[in-house]
């Protein structure tokens, strides 16, 4: 069933927004949080940002959780030695974010606790404080890693730590 209301947001979300919520200042700030974060676990941390899905996957009514599970394959998030990697993704047109763990995560973390991570974003969202918001995520990101997967030595970067902007 084709949601007339979704797609209208997503048609008509001002390109403008993404670049205004998510500056170079703000991405730079994130990327040196996530680099910063990765020194204190044994986690590889990739957060994501796009302002509106695609036409083929809003066309197909793909959910945000199924977006973040289709990025999470392509960006290769899940090709980590450890099968430790982590998702943070914002999809801004629906104003939703999902966290996906890989399965060496999963068995220590629960889905309750990311998704208590990811409303902790959406609540600094909703006052259009982007930047306090995910660098809320990444720290709450930081603390489930770091008491689950305590960092055992120097481990290669393996994901990029500047945020994606797709």
């Amino acid at each position: 069933m084709v949601n007339i209301r979704r797609w209208v947001k997503h048609f008509f979300h001002p390109p403008w927004a993404l670049r205004h919520r998510f500056s170079k200042g703000v991405l730079k700030v994130l990327g040196e949080a996530i680099r910063s974060s990765e020194k204190k676990h044994a986690g590889e941390i990739r957060f994501v940002v796009e302002a509106t899905l695609p036409f083929r996957p809003l066309a197909a009514g793909q959910s945000p959780r199924e977006r973040a599970v289709d990025l999470f394959s392509r960006l290769r998030v899940w090709d980590t030695e450890h099968n430790n990697g982590v998702l943070i993704y914002v999809l801004l047109a629906d104003r939703d974010v999902e966290i996906l763990a890989d399965r060496g995560l999963n068995k220590r973390i629960s889905p309750a606790e990311w998704e208590s991570v990811c409303r902790s974003m959406e609540a600094h969202f909703r006052k259009g404080d982007f930047e306090n918001g995910s660098l809320a995520g990444i720290d709450g990101a930081t603390q489930l890693l770091a008491r689950h997967f305590p960092p055992q030595g120097a481990h290669p970067n393996e994901l990029p730590d500047t945020p994606a902007i797709l």
